[in-house]
């Protein structure tokens, strides 16, 4: 008798469909979510006992972009060096030569981007999204005084991951995030066009890109719209956004508390203020300091 719940638990059980080479973590074959050139499976560490994002990249899809190959590098180092509770961990990097992958065990959050999550979840107080809010800046404001300086350049709703059981926000997805050095200046294009600040298209811009694409974030939050979508194309885009042509869905936010505090966002570059200058802003002053009882040394 005993065997047969043996055989039952054995049919019961997922099968991991890769393993890593320590044997901690295991790959099952569900899809998390793909990019460009990344895939994110559902995984286990078995050491501890939780869920994490098993990230692969197939390398041969790139073999001719070096460029590509290094940036990818780059992401997974950099990851490795962060440690904030707004920002998503990375656990274990390594390359697979016999199938030409590079993968890497990040932290997974329950409820997915918060686009998704936010598009799900219609009816959310303004209080709900000022408490998300805080904590992109939070994370950003890491990043941002982190020496070297870290931009991330592609900040959007996409890859920002939420748990949605407790609240926690995250930053994920530093792909296209840039170490730059004492000035703050870097200068290759690239990111989501809707969420991309007019000086990023000048190719000379700062560490503030990433309020600007907060701000576009904020207000994707409070519409459930995306920015200029009434554009058809990136041209248009482009058009509107480097002639300072705010996007339509700036009309649906009706709290004039809520359109100022993104108008601060979209501001020219040097009157942009700081994640740090943000997280004081009367704008929270209803927000209790709720830190979890990790307890970091976050602004209040």
């Amino acid at each position: 008798m005993p065997s047969m719940g043996s055989d039952m638990g054995d049919r019961d059980r997922e099968l991991f469909v890769e393993v890593d080479p320590t044997g901690r973590y295991g790959r099952y074959s569900e899809l998390l979510g793909s990019g460009a050139v990344k895939k994110v499976y559902r995984a286990f560490d078995q050491e501890e006992g939780i869920e994490v994002a098993w990230n692969q990249v197939k390398l041969r899809n790139l073999s001719d972009d070096e460029t590509m190959i290094n940036r990818l590098y780059s992401e997974v180092r950099l990851l490795g060096s962060l440690k904030n509770k707004n920002i998503i961990a990375l656990y274990s990097v390594w390359r697979d030569e016999e199938r030409n992958t590079l993968n890497f065990i990040t932290e997974v959050c329950t409820s997915g981007n918060l686009r998704e999550y936010r598009k799900k979840h219609r009816q959310v107080s303004m209080k709900a999204l000022k408490k998300w809010s805080r904590q992109i800046l939070k994370g950003l404001d890491y990043l941002h005084t982190n020496d070297p300086c870290v931009i991330h350049r592609d900040l959007n709703c996409s890859n920002i991951f939420i748990n949605g059981n407790i609240g926690q926000v995250k930053i994920g997805d530093l792909g296209l995030a840039a170490t730059v050095g004492k000035n703050h200046s870097a200068h290759s294009v690239l990111g989501t066009p809707e969420f991309m600040a007019p000086e990023l298209y000048d190719e000379d811009y700062t560490e503030m890109i990433d309020i600007y694409s907060f701000g576009m974030c904020l207000l994707e939050m409070v519409t459930l719209e995306l920015p200029y979508s009434e554009c058809d194309n990136v041209v248009k885009i482009y058009k509107k956004v480097t002639s300072g042509v705010r996007p339509q869905a700036m009309n649906k936010v009706k709290d004039p508390e809520v359109k100022a505090f993104i108008e601060k966002c979209l501001a020219q570059p040097r009157a942009r203020p700081s994640a740090a200058d943000l997280l004081k802003d009367p704008f929270f002053d209803s927000i209790l300091d709720d830190d979890d009882e990790n307890g970091d040394n976050s602004i209040s």
